[in-house]
């Protein structure tokens, strides 16, 4: 497999680590931060805010402030397995309804820390459920589809994930379609749970998308998550874990690759995490890889994680590595860990962001590969890897042929 190398001395101030002179809140002052479902405990946004001062505000139709719009046409959920005609029935031991937000569910495991996630928890009446049987095994991937149909107006929504324990299953959101949307989910991997879950960002060129995700794992349960960012203008995705027990462990991966025309609107995927050991003897990985395409192209990667005193026999790596495409892109990165004990096997964090490597560009163009292939390759190579760990056939020959059409559009 081509993979890519990257050469620091070529950033040009296409990468970021926060700027020196603005010292970023440590990890434990973020899962301290205000938590309430009640917008009006949160103050408007300014841009000012370290939470914020990355997000073009200006981009996201009120969702942060009020001002926002509500829409008259609402996206459909859609539900099943692959099969040759679309999707067929969910299979045994699954099943999806639609629960009130007054369920005690609802807000058991994610409670919003900032005003848009507020706003979605209290304009959202309705969370969609999706159970998973306690030992259930489900062979097949379950595929979650939102289907947007217009930017105009805002829309809010809710998600509640609940997988029972020791079974087994791979769940797929796919968004799709145009939004302008803030929505919550919440995810509960039960004990000795096995859980896959691909959320996958493809929206049209004009959508908005504001979204938490936070996931809550049992004793010896296990999450991998796969986040994909590939369409939308602005899409900015915060993924939390926290555990419930020992032996518990999230692996959590990003796909994301932006694209700009020069306009001053070119894509904007903000993708943040936060990782709370505060159990004994879990674990947490976390791997992100974006690529950047096009002046004004923009991609964020907040990654914190926390090791809280009590949570000795900890082992945690995050890395995020950015590959930029062309002038006028940019890529911020900011991996954060704080740790509060010494009792614990590993914990470490990497950041690189770099452009090609001319001396592997040009190994691949002396075995005769033209420049364009050549590129194409490391580009495919960067990617392969983390596209591999989806396991889900058809979803990773689409989103291969998306990169690559990507690739093709820009001339790469």
């Amino acid at each position: 497999m081509t993979t890519a190398t990257f050469d620091e001395k070529k950033l040009q101030g296409a990468h970021s680590h926060g700027g020196a002179g603005d010292p970023l809140a440590p990890a434990k002052t973020r899962a301290a931060q205000i938590q309430s479902t009640n917008v009006d405990d949160f103050p408007k946004l300014t841009g000012r805010e370290e939470e914020w001062r990355f997000t073009p505000l200006r981009r996201l139709r009120g969702l942060h402030d009020g001002t926002w719009k509500p829409a008259e046409e609402f996206p459909r959920h859609q539900l099943g397995v692959v099969s040759e005609d679309g999707l067929a029935p969910l299979p045994a031991g699954v099943t999806a309804s639609n629960i009130k937000s007054t369920d005690e569910r609802v807000g058991s495991i994610l409670t919003p820390f900032d005003r848009p996630s507020a706003q979605a928890f209290t304009q959202a009446a309705e969370s969609l459920l999706v159970s998973v049987a306690a030992n259930a095994v489900v062979e097949q991937p379950v595929i979650v589809r939102l289907a947007g149909g217009t930017t105009e107006g805002a829309v809010f929504g809710h998600t509640f994930i609940e997988v029972g324990e020791s079974a087994e299953v791979t769940i797929v959101l796919d968004q799709v379609g145009a939004v302008t949307l803030a929505d919550n989910v919440e995810i509960s991997v039960g004990p000795n749970a096995r859980v896959k879950l691909v959320s996958i960002a493809d929206w049209e060129a004009d959508s908005v998308q504001l979204q938490h995700q936070k996931a809550r794992i049992g004793r010896d349960g296990s999450l991998v998550h796969i986040a994909v960012t590939l369409g939308g203008n602005l899409v900015r995705q915060y993924f939390s874990a926290e555990f419930a027990g020992p032996g518990a462990e999230v692996e959590s991966y990003g796909i994301y690759f932006a694209t700009g025309s020069g306009a001053k609107t070119g894509q904007h995927f903000e993708h943040r995490l936060m990782v709370d050991h505060a159990i004994p003897d879990c674990r947490s990985h976390v791997t992100y890889r974006g690529a950047l395409q096009g002046a004004d192209a923009h991609t964020v990667w907040v990654g914190d994680v926390l090791i809280q005193a009590a949570a000795t026999g900890t082992d945690t790596y995050e890395i995020n590595r950015n590959l930029i495409l062309s002038d006028g892109a940019r890529a911020d990165s900011i991996p954060n860990l704080e740790i509060e004990t010494g009792e614990i096997v590993g914990a470490g964090h990497a950041s690189a962001t770099g452009r090609f490597d001319d001396e592997q560009l040009f190994y691949l163009q002396a075995r005769g590969i033209p420049e364009d292939d050549a590129r194409r390759l490391v580009v495919r190579g960067f990617f392969a890897e983390l596209i591999n760990k989806i396991g889900v056939p058809e979803l990773q020959e689409r989103l291969s042929q998306s990169i690559e059409d990507r690739l093709a559009k820009a001339g790469v």
